[in-house]
């Protein structure tokens, strides 16, 4: 979820939300207009693109009303405004207006720093927005959305819906608001495979969980139906990185209590349990094998190949025979 400042309002005269995650972004929008409107429900909200702020336009729309209604103005990208109108923003920051909330969307990095910097300096509110790349971001974002919704799901539960969901967040939280609204009860595993089995069967961590069991036609038929559905195949080679990896780590790891491995590993404890089945059959050399096959199919469904698919393919079946090596060992 959006991580914000410590000294956090929703109607700071000035609110900055920073980060390319368009759901976290419209949400801290959302959460100044609600916040406005539950002070003047009359408030007038503006929600503006770069190109419909011309210079002068700010001004107008900031002057104060005559009757002394609220507003919220809401500029997306800011990173793309016009150099004059960057200086119309600055030149505001120093002395915004009374019932006034200028929201301020602006990717981060280095195009447009100056105004990040500036509304930094000014004191406005930050609400953080990141881009969800990592799988245990997108779980600890489905954690919140429990939470927030005052329900309780399982850790596989969690797990499970982010397996079969992917990476879109606003999937996720649909898909929670979903089982919140028609579930009673603490939701699991079970749960979300009832709602969402096709989804799950066609997911990318589906695909690697087969193969790194040594289940080689399972495998591919997960595979191939995983990108029949639209699965991108970088998400897959993702998937099937991250299961060799936990492989390879716990398998090299001292022996220990799931909670002990992992605080150590850095893996949720049902995680380790997992994995601890799924390694049965895998040597040192097996893993390295199999890493080499992911990085060979990175490789090819990044432009590296003519076939993303049949590097996928080889991968997998690499994958599913490095699972058996103790096996022909």
């Amino acid at each position: 979820m959006a991580r914000k400042n410590a000294s956090d309002d929703p109607l700071a005269p000035v609110t900055l939300a920073v980060g390319q995650e368009e759901l976290l972004l419209d949400r801290a929008v959302r959460e100044v207009v609600a916040a406005a409107k539950a002070t003047d429900p009359d408030t007038d909200v503006r929600d503006l693109t770069p190109d419909q702020l011309q210079p002068g336009t700010l001004a107008e729309l900031v002057s104060p009303s005559l009757f002394a209604e609220r507003k919220v103005v809401a500029v997306r990208n800011a990173q793309d405004l016009s150099a004059d109108t960057v200086k119309d923003v600055k030149a505001y920051l120093s002395s915004p207006a009374e019932e006034i909330t200028l929201v301020l969307l602006h990717a981060g990095g280095a195009k447009g720093k100056g105004l990040l910097d500036a509304a930094r300096k000014a004191g406005a509110r930050e609400v953080a927005c990141p881009k969800m790349t990592k799988p245990a971001d997108r779980l600890a974002f489905v954690r919140g959305e429990f939470r927030t919704a005052g329900r309780s799901a399982t850790p596989e539960a969690c797990q499970a819906l982010v397996d079969a969901i992917g990476s879109d967040l606003r999937e996720l939280a649909s898909a929670v608001t979903q089982l919140v609204a028609d579930v009673e009860g603490t939701i699991d595993e079970a749960v979300v495979g009832r709602y969402y089995t096709g989804r799950a069967e066609a997911s990318s961590f589906t695909v690697a969980d087969r193969a790194v069991e040594g289940r080689t036609a399972d495998a591919l038929e997960a595979l191939r139906w995983s990108l029949s559905t639209g699965v991108a195949p970088v998400l897959i080679t993702s998937a099937l990185a991250q299961g060799v990896r936990a492989i390879g780590k716990l398998s090299s790891a001292r022996g220990g209590r799931p909670a002990d491995l992992a605080r150590e590993l850095g893996m949720p404890p049902w995680k380790i349990d997992r994995v601890r089945q799924q390694m049965r059959g895998w040597t040192p050399d097996g893993v390295a094998v199999a890493l080499r096959a992911v990085a060979e199919a990175d490789a090819g469904v990044k432009g590296g190949g003519d076939d993303p698919e049949y590097a996928l393919e080889k991968a997998v079946v690499t994958i599913a025979r490095a699972a058996r090596s103790r096996g022909r060992a």
